[in-house]
């Protein structure tokens, strides 16, 4: 392995020799392409306010005003800017950047994100559109808002706030690496990139809100759509066909069991990782926000329909990670495989185009995150000023210097290590959350015990396994690794259901609960 050098990346050759190869970087095509992009993408977004009724005149639709309109866009978004608002957030520079890089590491295990989000749509479909019935109803604004008024219970409502407020500083964080890793790839070092980022993204969310990824995620998604089909296309017949590609990369992965995609060490946690991810997916700050700015449950269950077409493109997405083995880049730091691929294979003002896609791609989602967890700060934390648009502006900015913290002291080495530590907490909100939905007798008291020890055991355990998202359990030879996410989420389970027991059984008063709503179709 070796250092990249701005202005040249380390080779290696098919004989397994390395050279330094003269790449050069995108020059003034390339960098003023990504300017281009990246900065009417923001000057969209923040000046949406203005000419957003330009488009809307003649219509009439109810309003909410307030922090409900910069928060939740009103709550009117149709089946298209959901589409796209849905997509935007949860397909995000962890797509394009973290996934290929744990391909070109790992291999086949990589390509656990596929199955989770094939997981995860029968569950939107199912849960989402009942969520949102409750939501509407009850004018609540957050998961958080939803459990109170379900368990009648302020400390179970701070838990699940705190949850997904600590959760989403990872995700934006990830988004925020996206965004210097391709600044860097343009020739720029130092703090540079990282202020550039910050400060996009700041302005972006504060003067926008959530109107402005709603109504500029289209221009990301349109833009990865052109870069990734390029890729898939032009790369394999630079490097001589996919036959020859897979090939290549094959040599340079680690070997496997009888010539088996995964090892069987590695079958497993490709499993737990898959399912506990699909769990957590809908339970964060900001796709929970895309959900609930929908106009009608009849939206979400569209878009449940749809959404696996995005599915498709992260296939394809990840299979850059072993383009980049057979162009035979090598790299010392994961997050620089696709960015060293664009420059090593397309025209430096193409190279550009693809960066502003990824950099894009990172500021739409994390603008929804940061949305996302203000609504939290202001409806569950600072109760007395949900209405203040300034007041969640400034909680807004609060979440993303926290974000910075973390890009600053957190090992991102492998970046995709950040969104699956945040999935460890906020899988914690799923009994209360989910299980919540169902007519059971889950006291209070019992699903916070049941929070309390499941987000314990699951930190404590990735602080042994050095903040990585995996632990072994077993004995002796019989060891095997598992989600550390989805083996809290048990155990908290567990706890909350023989709490609840306990207490019937010991005949407890418990705080009366609300039944949950029947989902309604508009």
């Amino acid at each position: 392995m070796g250092a990249r050098h701005l202005g040249a990346d380390l080779v290696r050759m098919e004989n397994g020799e390395t050279l330094m190869n003269t790449t050069p970087l995108p020059g003034a095509a390339g960098i003023g392409v990504f300017i281009f992009f990246f900065v009417a993408t923001i000057v969209i977004g923040t000046t949406v306010r203005l000419w957003r009724p330009l488009l809307q005149r003649g219509r009439t639709r109810p309003t909410t005003g307030g922090n409900d309109e910069w928060g939740l866009g009103g709550r009117a978004f149709g089946p298209w800017i959901t589409w796209f608002l849905v997509g935007g957030d949860f397909y995000t520079a962890y797509t394009v950047i973290a996934v290929p890089a744990l391909v070109y590491s790992t291999g086949a295990y990589g390509f656990f994100a596929l199955p989770y989000t094939i997981i995860v749509y029968p569950f939107i479909f199912a849960v989402m559109p009942r969520l949102w019935t409750i939501a509407r109803n009850g004018g609540h604004s957050t998961a958080a808002d939803v459990v109170r008024a379900r368990f009648n219970s302020r400390t179970l409502e701070l838990a699940i706030a705190l949850s997904g407020l600590v959760a989403v500083l990872p995700y934006i964080a990830l988004q925020l690496i996206g965004i210097r890793t391709v600044i860097e790839a343009l020739g720029f070092s130092g703090t540079l990139p990282l202020v550039f980022a910050f400060v996009s993204l700041a302005a972006y969310t504060w003067l926008g809100g959530l109107h402005a990824p709603a109504l500029t995620a289209f221009i990301k998604d349109v833009m990865i759509y052109i870069a990734v089909l390029a890729a898939v296309t032009i790369v394999p017949m630079y490097l001589g066909g996919y036959g020859h590609m897979f090939s290549v990369a094959a040599q340079h992965l680690p070997a496997t069991t009888n010539g088996q995609p995964l090892s069987s060490s590695q079958v497993i946690p490709y499993a737990s990782l898959a399912l506990s991810s699909a769990f957590a997916a809908f339970l964060y700050p900001h796709t929970l926000t895309g959900i609930l700015a929908a106009k009608s449950a009849d939206t979400i269950r569209q878009n449940a329909v749809f959404l696996p077409i995005y599915t498709i493109v992260l296939g394809l997405i990840a299979m850059l990670g072993l383009m980049a083995h057979a162009a035979g880049i090598v790299t010392s730091s994961s997050s620089q495989v696709v960015p060293q691929l664009f420059l090593a294979i397309f025209p430096s003002w193409f190279a550009g185009f693809c960066f502003a896609a990824i950099a894009i791609g990172a500021l739409v989602p994390a603008s929804v995150m940061a949305i996302g967890a203000a609504n939290l700060i202001m409806h569950n934390i600072l109760t007395g000023h949900k209405n203040s648009v300034a007041g969640a502006r400034m909680a807004g900015f609060g979440i993303k210097v926290g974000a910075l913290l973390c890009v600053l002291f957190l090992n991102a080495k492998f970046a995709i290590d950040l969104q699956l530590l945040g999935g460890v907490i906020i899988l914690q909100t799923f009994p209360a959350l989910v299980l919540g939905l169902l007519p059971l007798r889950m006291p209070a008291p019992a699903l916070i015990a049941g929070w309390v020890i499941g987000s314990v055991v699951g930190l404590w355990l990735c602080w042994l396994d050095g903040l990585k998202p995996l632990h072994t359990i077993g004995t002796g030879t019989m060891t095997v690794a598992v989600s550390t996410g989805l083996l809290a989420l048990v155990i908290n389970i567990v706890v909350t259901l023989g709490c609840s027991m306990a207490m019937r059984a010991l005949r407890v008063p418990a705080s009366p609960m609300a039944l949950p709503a029947e989902p309604q179709g508009k």
